[in-house]
């Protein structure tokens, strides 16, 4: 029985087999966002995995999809960008078990992914109830800092930073999620925090209040965008969301770009009851994960208030 599909806006397909097992499946592909096609398999797989752990699943075995034009690549690239995949799904606990490889005019890669959940609770979009604690788990401005470094605008230590951030796995703040039983859940991709949190209030049918200067920013980023190095898929999420979201006076326009700013592989947003935080919290500190709480729910209409 198919729970969660092309009716329900979730990060991955859900479905209710025979014996009662819940099993979810996603497919994502993009192109690349860096030049090592090692790191960008990682990435790649990272981005992937990630709508499994956005649903506080558990993924078991993926398959890769890999587009290339032969004429311009040695084998060794698409080899690199495999071993990258594989690399990462094993850290992650899966084997990557297949997949398909088709000649393009340009390099796509991702994984499709199949995962389960051995709690038997699914985390959706929806579920965030007035009074809620909004987590972040990733900091923003990824859209950006890639654009610099498409146009020649980083340094090695700001392109390992990003690298390094794309590539992390969301397992650790998914199980954090799935052991402090979020309300909702859902990880920030290319509509950016903006974009992704009104799939939450949307879907939960309440309102949020975001923090800005709570909100994580990577270093050089809101420098970058208020120099214009944005790209023009962040410029469409604000207009997109902008007559759902109620901007304060005092939010600078380059915040507001930063915070629709499209991410690739960002972290999770979570929706939390008050006495919950503290389990998160103790689960992320254990863990060595980073998070931030940027805001809240409250009764209303759904849309979203930034302050």
């Amino acid at each position: 029985m198919l729970l969660h599909g092309i009716h329900k806006d979730d990060d991955a397909a859900v479905v209710r087999m025979p014996d009662g097992k819940l099993l979810a499946s996603t497919v994502d592909v993009f192109t690349p966002v860096v030049d090592d096609p090692y790191r960008f398999g990682a990435i790649g797989a990272a981005n992937s995995l990630s709508d499994i752990y956005a649903m506080g699943g558990v993924p078991r075995f993926a398959l890769s999809v890999l587009a290339y034009p032969p004429a311009l690549f040695s084998p060794a690239v698409p080899a690199a960008i495999l071993q990258g995949a594989v690399d990462k799904a094993w850290e992650a606990g899966l084997p990557l078990a297949g997949g398909h490889t088709l000649r393009t005019s340009e390099v796509l890669f991702g994984l499709a992914v199949v995962g389960d959940f051995p709690g038997g609770r699914v985390l959706e979009k929806g579920g965030a109830l007035p009074g809620d604690r909004l987590v972040l788990t990733k900091p923003l401005g990824l859209g950006v800092l890639t654009t610099a470094l498409k146009r020649g605008m980083l340094d090695p230590e700001g392109i390992d930073r990003i690298t390094s951030l794309m590539s992390a796995l969301n397992d650790r703040a998914s199980r954090a999620a799935v052991e402090a039983e979020a309300h909702a859940c859902t990880d920030v991709t290319g509509f950016g925090f903006l974009g992704h949190l009104l799939e939450m209030v949307q879907a939960s049918g309440c309102r949020a209040v975001v923090d800005s200067v709570k909100v994580p920013m990577l270093p050089g980023a809101f420098e970058l965008a208020d120099r214009g190095v944005v790209p023009g898929g962040s410029l469409a999420n604000l207009e997109f969301v902008r007559p759902s979201v109620q901007f304060d006076e005092s939010v600078q326009h380059t915040m507001r770009v930063l915070l629709a700013d499209a991410q690739t592989s960002g972290g999770l947003l979570v929706a939390l009851a008050p006495d919950r935080m503290p389990m998160f919290a103790a689960s992320c500190d254990t863990s060595g994960l980073g998070y931030d709480e940027v805001g809240s729910f409250e009764a209303g209409d759904a849309g979203i208030l930034v302050r």
